[in-house]
């Protein structure tokens, strides 16, 4: 690249994105009745949806079959020329065969076009060719024809296949959007992403408990809670009653405002400085939840409790931190 001059390398750059941008500007003229009634047998399918392809234009697939099946649509990709190898049988009647040639005379494409119709599925044609045998025999057909490509020998597919990447996508929201689907349901599709750790991590799956939870009665001495404290490497000891319900909470900031009021603290129960009734969280709250509960009190930590409103752990905002819900 040393021969060239940046100046020109940046401009080849820019007439690429201006082109490809402009791609897919012009594809708002496609978006007509036949991308409605393509749109409109998708969302009513009751079986899967079976994105196939072959070549650029087929990895572009893989990629919108990936998107449907992570918004709620259950798919799959099928590659066109294994299909003829005994894949077809993947394809049932109630399914939706969308099929993605730009082209439409591909000849591995052309190859399925019958079976699939005996099959009985409904087909669908991405193409840039509306008069290809592709979209003559597809019940629906959505245009991606774009006027040029970016490759400068105007062959290998550029504009093409991001146009039909951003129709795939035009379609993938729709049919979220017509579904219905949330937050919620996207987080239960990628439980180990970040979203799905704040939706779907509960208090009891990342709080304190056993060793790590100071939990000490009312008549505990405030240097034995203060040992417990310590080696539970925690910043406060939970408080139980007889019964062992939650009586309240010793913090740091209990600690300090009554160390000038009792010259005697160390000797005392604990139970006679804690701060009663404490603001607390179940172990079924989700994390981020409890997060709110953290933000709006102004407090570093609370005690977490069951059902039957019995102290079970700790949680600490660094155990928030910790999970990445912060």
């Amino acid at each position: 690249m040393h021969r060239f001059k940046p100046q020109e390398i940046l401009s080849w750059a820019r007439d690429v994105l201006e082109i490809e941008a402009g791609g897919i500007l012009s594809l708002n003229s496609n978006l007509d009745a036949d991308f409605l009634k393509s749109a409109s047998i998708m969302s009513s399918c009751k079986g899967k949806i079976v994105v196939i392809g072959m070549g650029k234009t087929g990895i572009i697939g893989q990629k919108f079959s990936a998107t449907l099946s992570s918004t709620g649509t259950s798919s799959f990709w099928l590659h066109a020329a294994e299909a003829v190898h005994g894949d077809l049988g993947r394809i049932e009647a109630e399914d939706v065969a969308v099929v993605l040639s730009y082209s439409g005379e591909t000849e591995e494409i052309k190859n399925l076009i019958p079976f699939i119709r005996q099959i009985g599925a409904k087909m669908i044609a991405i193409t840039g060719n509306t008069r290809s045998s592709l979209a003559r025999y597809a019940d629906g057909v959505v245009n991606v024809k774009i006027d040029k490509e970016a490759c400068p020998l105007g062959l290998a597919p550029t504009t093409s296949t991001t146009a039909t990447l951003a129709m795939c996508d035009c379609l993938s929201v729709i049919l979220q959007k017509v579904k219905g689907f949330k937050e919620k349901d996207f987080a239960f599709f990628h439980p180990r992403g970040s979203l799905g750790r704040k939706l779907l991590l509960k208090v009891k799956d990342i709080m304190r408990k056993g060793k790590f939870s100071s939990i000490v009665s009312e008549t505990t001495l405030v240097k034995v809670a203060l040992v417990k404290i310590t080696s539970a490497h925690a910043g406060a000891a939970i408080i139980v009653d007889k019964k062992g319900a939650l009586a309240g909470i010793f913090t740091d900031g209990d600690l300090r405002r009554n160390l000038e009021r009792h010259r005697n603290l160390l000797k005392m129960k604990v139970g006679e400085v804690m701060t009663k009734n404490p603001v607390v969280v179940k172990d079924d709250d989700l994390a981020s939840e409890a997060l709110k509960v953290l933000e709006t009190r102004k407090i570093d930590e609370v005690p977490v409790v069951d059902k039957d409103y019995k102290p079970i752990g700790m949680l600490d905002v660094q155990d928030l931190i910790a999970a990445g819900i912060i």
